[in-house]
């Protein structure tokens, strides 16, 4: 069995749940992240019928003719890879328009629809859009995600867990992706991790866009790779090629459109001038990143500036993949002003509250660690919820009023006992 057959998908309710209401449902995220399996899964339980558009006769067919290809649809269907035939969301509004039954249409894409103008017109208000990640760690741990409510009630025990060690490493290489999780060696993850930006380029991206210069991207998503974590510099990432910062910045947007990448922007008040206003580039999953890297678990023992890197992305695709499943509404950020406080994930819930996340590699945490989440403490004032230092150690252990070291495991883990018994 594969892994995304035996993991259970915490978005399963949430689908069900949008299906219930809604004409359509668009499940979109990554290539071979698992939307097909959780939509046939759930289609299976509720009666949908099941087509692919990456069948060459079945698309061609759509595009021919998507009115007549939509009208002869059963009443309820799973339409997979839905962005190879971009002229079915046209013929899918007008259907919505005549009978707005729920749960008509299920749809799963691997570009992101509400990036592409003419789809987020065509079913704007029709539509509910969920996204899916790889695997969380939450998920291949068999474990309920915690983390979140308990950051945003400030409730950390005191209490003892085991480190990581050399655990968390391979953890970060391995990556959510179901296919790459079932091979057993950093080795043969690495190799579908390769065939898979190889595929990715030759198919989706050559669909997307009529660049020339396709041999591009494998190069820029090598360096984007040694940048994720950090500011994004275009500027730097241009510098490698013959081509202009425009060019590479459409090209950053190219990549974030099929989920590759991810810019996190900054946290701002308008009434702070002194906050740095450039976002953070992260890739989407750790073990693509290592294979862009050609660096395996013992490379990232043996480097830890890498290792922090690799790490504060793993952190932060943990705490989105976690978050996507929640039925609160969370947005992600980073706080860094120009005294050169920073702190690396904001996490906003509602409209209100904030916590912080910083995240440390090592086994120890010093109280000058924390400086980061008290200066937006003090910036925040009352929304500010909680903040923790995520590092790999063994102890959970207030630091001051709302502040907690923490040890990594426990974002998708269960706390420990406290400490006492308590």
């Amino acid at each position: 069995m594969s892994p995304a057959s035996v993991h259970p998908r915490h978005a399963e309710a949430r689908l069900a749940d949008a299906l219930a209401d809604s004409p359509a449902v668009l499940v979109h995220g990554p290539r071979q992240c698992g939307k097909t399996t959780l939509a046939r899964i759930l289609g299976q339980k509720q009666g949908y019928l099941y087509i692919s558009f990456d069948d060459d006769v079945t698309r061609e067919a759509a595009l021919a003719d998507p009115a007549g290809f939509v009208a002869n649809l059963p009443p309820r269907i799973i339409l997979d890879e839905v962005q190879r035939v971009p002229s079915i969301f046209v013929a899918l509004k007008l259907a919505i328009d005549r009978d707005r039954s729920p749960g008509r249409f299920l749809l799963t894409g691997s570009s992101h629809a509400m990036l592409v103008p003419k789809v987020a017109d065509s079913l704007a208000g029709r539509m509910e859009v969920l996204q899916l990640h790889p695997l969380s760690q939450a998920e291949l741990e068999h474990e309920t995600p915690q983390f979140l409510d308990r950051l945003f009630a400030s409730r950390f025990h005191s209490g003892s867990t085991d480190r990581l060690g050399d655990e968390l490493a391979q953890r970060i290489c391995a990556g959510g992706f179901p296919p790459a999780l079932a091979r057993n060696t950093d080795r043969r993850r690495a190799n579908w991790y390769g065939n898979y930006i190889a595929a990715l380029v030759q198919r989706d991206l050559r669909d997307l866009t009529r660049i020339n210069s396709l041999e591009t991207l494998p190069r820029l998503l090598a360096l984007a790779a040694a940048q994720t974590a950090r500011l994004l510099n275009v500027t730097e990432l241009a510098s490698a090629f013959r081509l202009s910062r425009p060019t590479i910045d459409s090209y950053i947007t190219l990549l974030e459109t099929v989920f590759l990448l991810e810019r996190l922007p900054p946290w701002h008040n308008n009434a702070i001038s002194r906050l740095i206003k450039t976002p953070k580039l992260h890739f989407v999953d750790t073990g693509l990143a290592c294979a862009m890297l050609q660096a395996d678990s013992a490379a990232l023992c043996a480097d830890r500036m890498l290792l922090g890197l690799l790490l504060e992305t793993f952190v932060f695709q943990e705490l989105r993949r976690q978050a996507s499943c929640h039925e609160r509404t969370h947005t992600f950020c980073h706080f860094r002003n120009k005294d050169g406080a920073e702190v690396d994930i904001v996490v906003q819930r509602g409209l209100q509250a904030l916590a912080g996340v910083e995240v440390k590699a090592g086994a120890t945490v010093r109280a000058e660690d924390f400086s980061g989440l008290r200066k937006l403490m003090r910036t925040v004032g009352d929304r500010f919820a909680a903040g923790v230092v995520l590092y790999d150690g063994e102890t959970c252990v207030g630091f001051g009023d709302r502040l907690y070291a923490v040890p990594v495991r426990m974002l998708w883990e269960r706390q420990p006992p406290a400490a006492g018994g308590g």
